[in-house]
């Protein structure tokens, strides 16, 4: 059976929600990031930038980067749903949104936290600073096309992105306006965190914060 690599609440989290989803059997192992077991030779012989999420398949196929996981799961499970048909507009429309996530909100959330990386250890307040503007801006176009066009992010149908979406706004309860202050974001969030799988989700992690 598939393996996950995971830390929990890291950005693994997208990854694991789908797999529970999906109802596949899979094995959980936790990376102990804070003790640094993602610089383990093992691991790095795995994923070489030494992150998580990190899914072995059964076939022993390895499988890197939150945003492409998410895809090829969905692809190879199709009858989960977590995807349109191939060639159509709206699997257009699944990995635009979904690299809006991977490519401009996840980059903004890791300048946030670690701002000394992006601009070094004297310039890390203004790094910080644009990193927040530049999440505040994306809520305000996801908020907004929700409220067009929701309840999810293709309208009447939930896929992958929608997974990676709560993932980024559970990062957010941490800065000074959080997801759930956006109107349609909080509706979008509460009807995703309502979910069992979410519940579930939680509980094998650990996770007692940010619950339905």
């Amino acid at each position: 059976m598939p393996t996950l690599h995971y830390a929990p609440g890291a950005a693994s989290f997208c990854v694991h929600w789908l797999l529970i989803e999906l109802g596949v059997p899979f094995e959980l192992r936790k990376v102990d990031l804070a003790a640094g077991e993602q610089r383990r030779p093992d691991y790095l012989a795995l994923n070489p930038a030494g992150v998580v999420p990190t899914l072995v398949m059964d076939d022993g196929e390895v499988l890197v980067e939150s945003g492409a996981i998410l895809w090829a799961l969905a692809e190879r499970f199709p009858d989960g749903g977590f995807l349109p048909p191939p060639g159509t507009a709206a699997r257009a429309r699944a990995m635009e949104w979904l690299l809006q996530m991977v490519n401009v909100l996840q980059p903004a959330f890791r300048i946030w936290y670690y701002p000394h990386e992006a601009a070094g250890p004297d310039a890390g307040a203004g790094a910080k600073a644009e990193a927040e503007a530049r999440i505040g801006r994306c809520f305000d176009r996801v908020d907004a096309h929700l409220a067009a066009a929701g309840p999810f992010l293709l309208g009447e149908r939930l896929t992958v992105a929608d997974l990676m979406l709560v993932m980024l706004c559970r990062w957010s309860r941490n800065l000074p306006k959080p997801a759930t202050e956006w109107p349609a974001l909080r509706g979008f969030i509460d009807r995703m965190r309502a979910r069992p799988a979410f519940t579930a989700l939680c509980e094998a992690e650990g996770l007692t914060e940010w619950r339905a």
